[in-house]
């Protein structure tokens, strides 16, 4: 059973959101429940310490002087696997709310479609049934996600850079970003890169380090793609000349 966990200032935002979800769990059939629902940002603090919990619907817009954000990073640093998804009715916070990995972020008013399509989406991630592999060529290939290095456009083929060897496709970015869960990010009109794999970002030479010590251990930033890549991932953390046999994860 997956527990959920609300927060939003406005109690009749709340009510519905508690309303929409309960429905949307019997209708699924989805093995899931409501465990808490508040709009104290105190009581979900003191709740996640406490408790497991595997999924926060937060509202980045909280009338307090703790803000949506500033509790999605201390959700982060109490547990880095918790699918946080945001609402909110600033379009603008888009960018930045994903540098806290949210699987999703919805836009009010949340209507209860766009709502069950994430729930949906959420449920297969956990499972496993979508999201896990990248699958090519009618099937021909399947690639574990969490081996992506990083995936580059070479002439008409496409070159998936994994953990222990290379697998080339006449796929289409478009097709294969379709595939990929929200840990991936096109950095370049040649690359795709997987978050989870980079070591540090060289900002001036606009080249991300990957966690791979090989040849290919580098890919390219595009400069249409910079700014989205800087708000996605949070580069403040890292420095821009690490070694890569001083990694760790």
């Amino acid at each position: 059973m997956l527990d959920f966990v609300l927060c939003d200032d406005n109690f009749n935002v709340l009510n519905k959101l508690e309303k929409m979800l309960e429905s949307i769990f019997i209708e699924k059939n989805l093995d899931a429940r409501i465990a808490l629902s508040t709009t104290a940002p105190e009581e979900l603090i003191n709740y996640i310490r406490n408790n497991k919990v595997n999924v926060i619907i937060l509202d980045i817009d909280l009338k307090s002087n703790v803000s949506g954000l500033d509790l999605a990073n201390i959700i982060r640093k109490n547990d880095k696997n918790v699918y946080i998804i945001f609402t909110t009715g600033h379009l603008e916070y888009g960018l930045i709310a994903y540098k806290y990995k949210t699987f999703d972020y919805l836009a009010k008013p949340v209507t209860k479609e766009r709502l069950e399509d994430t729930i949906v989406r959420l449920f297969e991630d956990v499972s496993g049934s979508k999201t896990s592999f990248v699958r090519l060529d009618n099937n021909r290939t399947i690639i574990k996600q969490d081996s992506i290095q990083y995936i580059q456009k070479y002439g008409m083929k496409t070159v998936f850079h994994t953990d222990t060897r290379e697998y080339e496709t006449y796929s289409s970015f478009k097709t294969i970003l379709l595939q990929l869960s929200s840990h991936f990010m096109q950095c370049h009109k040649s690359y795709i890169v997987n978050l989870d794999k980079i070591v540090s970002i060289d900002t001036s030479n606009n080249i991300i380090l990957l966690n791979n010590c090989g040849p290919d251990n580098k890919c390219f930033i595009g400069p249409k793609y910079k700014s989205k890549l800087m708000e996605v991932f949070n580069y403040e953390n890292y420095s821009n000349n690490v070694e890569c046999n001083n990694y760790s994860k």
